[in-house]
């Protein structure tokens, strides 16, 4: 096939051609400084962003590799605006630094003036900074260092952070690798890329292995250690996993959430109880300066709270790693993940993971029912707020859940059924004589029902979204959606995520989302499914009345 794999266009979209024989090393190529954002069958889609080129350039590359990148690959004569545009939106990192000045404590620094006096005159800036030390250097409190690197990206001008970390307490942690458990080489990869930075994200799919990851940086770092986690059962999964996997006792460790307030050596915590409110005030937050933490570590940090980016803030001279399957954020502020937390310093492709055996093949099929002339007409007459609820808790919905989960169980696959509406997923439940997991139910209670899913003993569990996340059920290869949040493509990856984790026989895992047709419950469902058709995750079509089991 004569020319490259790749077509560069002028509205900074990139195609990849994924059968032609240079692809894999023209993916891996413009990985660092290209955001994927769509992967089908055989043409990928790349775009070029603000955001992508500054995390290529935080990562030590240069305008020059990417441009050189571009032509190499490229099939046709790159467009020549592009590869301006691309060495000058790279130029503008770095112009400004914050740094460590030996008389005057954290500084912001400029090689270029005209940089410098543009971001002073903001408003944003302006009321950040302190005095003018020198034309090219003005002091910057070291509490406003994160919300001055913030106020800069917003202006177009992302601050290199040299200023460096302290090391925190020391606390001695060692990875217990040995003949039943060893680093595999992309996690050890992305634990090499965070530490020679100290600060930055980690993406890998669901089920690739992130706690481990966590557990090797620590080690890495050998300090006091907070992470944070998105509810008590997944503190509960880190601290076994550490207890598993490090040389850290059930003494080192301490939990903080609703139900304990223990701070150790290493304290694993909730969002949650972070940023609950007494009084209008949030007093667990001061967990964040209560210990002299060398390492923070934000597991799910797609998800983070607003009172969590203004506490991480305040604090950028610790070291801070972010753990996620995927940097979407439904509200658009990734832009505060890349200031705050740190760049993105490793990113592993879902179906690269899933390649190398070390996560489960999946398919997915959304399944289309038609509701009756009367559920139509609830539809039709609801209010616009309530459309989405009638259309995706529909009782026509349950016919084809059923006949699911029995071909499911009489083939022997742990199946989780996940939804949106308690009334609905009560309805499930009672239909399936399954017990049903909410955020009512008990922590020792979900406990015990994860833990006979685990055993086999109980071969449906109907969840609610308490188990999109960081809930570790490696045996669960069927999940049933029955409705989801509106069209958040998160959700969506963590749902397929419940049943990524590789089985032990190697089959497949199955994904199904049941969706009221002609309603905007299969819109909805169409927006979800973008980000793993990003992934290269293609959904089947098919009618509820002919539904036949994927193989």
């Amino acid at each position: 096939m004569s020319g490259g794999p790749l077509i560069v266009q002028s509205d900074r979209t990139l195609l990849l051609e994924t059968d032609h024989a240079g692809a894999p090393a023209c993916r891996a190529a413009i990985a660092p400084f290209a955001e994927l954002e769509r992967s089908p069958e055989h043409i990928h889609t790349y775009r070029v962003t603000e955001l992508a080129l500054w995390n290529a350039r935080a990562a030590g590359h240069d305008a020059e590799q990417v441009v050189d990148t571009l032509l190499r690959f490229s099939r046709y004569p790159v467009p020549q605006a592009l590869l301006v545009d691309v060495a000058e939106t790279m130029a503008r990192y770095g112009r400004l630094s914050l740094e460590v000045d030996p008389a005057h404590g954290l500084v912001l620094r400029t090689n270029d003036r005209a940089v410098l006096e543009e971001v002073l005159r903001s408003k944003h800036v302006a009321p950040l900074v302190g005095a003018r030390i020198d034309v090219d250097t003005v002091v910057v409190p070291g509490a406003a260092r994160g919300r001055v690197k913030q106020a800069l990206l917003k202006a177009g001008w992302p601050a290199d952070d040299r200023a460096g970390y302290v090391d925190g307490a020391s606390h001695p942690i060692l990875l217990e690798e040995g003949e039943d458990f060893r680093l595999r080489s992309y996690q050890r990869d992305a634990v090499e890329a965070f530490a020679a930075t100290g600060s930055g994200v980690v993406v890998l799919p669901c089920g690739a292995g992130k706690t481990l990851v966590g557990a090797a940086a620590m080690a890495s770092a050998s300090a006091h250690t907070l992470v944070l986690v998105t509810n008590i059962v997944a503190a509960r999964q880190w601290k076994a996993e550490l207890l598993a996997r490090t040389s850290l006792t059930e003494a080192e460790i301490g939990e903080y959430s609703g139900e304990r307030k223990d701070v150790r050596p290493v304290t694993i915590a909730t969002y949650q109880i972070l940023t609950s409110k007494r009084r209008g005030v949030q007093p667990h937050l001061e967990l964040f300066s209560a210990e002299d933490w060398g390492l923070i570590i934000y597991d799910e940090v797609h998800l983070l709270p607003a009172p969590i980016f203004r506490m991480t803030a305040d604090i950028q001279s610790r070291r801070r790693l972010g753990l996620t399957a995927t940097l979407v954020r439904e509200d658009g502020l990734e832009g505060d993940v890349f200031s705050l937390i740190g760049p993105k310093r490793y990113d592993a492709p879902w179906r690269d993971i899933e390649a190398q055996g070390w996560i489960a093949p999946a398919i997915c099929t959304e399944v289309r029912v038609t509701l009756t002339d009367e559920e139509r007409m609830s539809y039709a007459f609801a209010e616009p707020d309530e459309r989405y609820r009638v259309g995706a808790t529909a009782l026509s919905k349950l016919g084809v859940t059923k006949r699911l989960c029995e071909e499911a169980v009489r083939r022997g696959e742990p199946t989780l059924v996940i939804g949106q509406y308690l009334d609905q997923l009560e309805e499930v439940a009672t239909m399936l004589a399954a017990p049903t997991i909410t955020g009512k139910t008990p922590v020792r209670e979900r406990e015990r029902l994860y833990a006979a899913f685990r055993r086999g003993e109980e071969p449906v569990l109907v969840v609610s979204k308490v188990a999109n996340f960081s809930v570790d059920l490696p045996e669960a290869s069927v999940a049933i959606q029955v409705s989801g949040t509106f069209g958040s493509r998160q959700e969506e990856a963590q749902r397929l995520g419940r049943v990524l984790r590789p089985k032990a026989d190697g089959r497949q895992a199955r994904f199904f989302t049941v969706v009221s047709r002609d309603t905007n419950d299969q819109e909805f469902a169409a927006r979800r499914q973008r980000f793993l058709a990003e992934q290269g995750y293609a959904y089947q079509i098919a009618d509820a009345e002919t539904v036949s089991w994927p193989s």
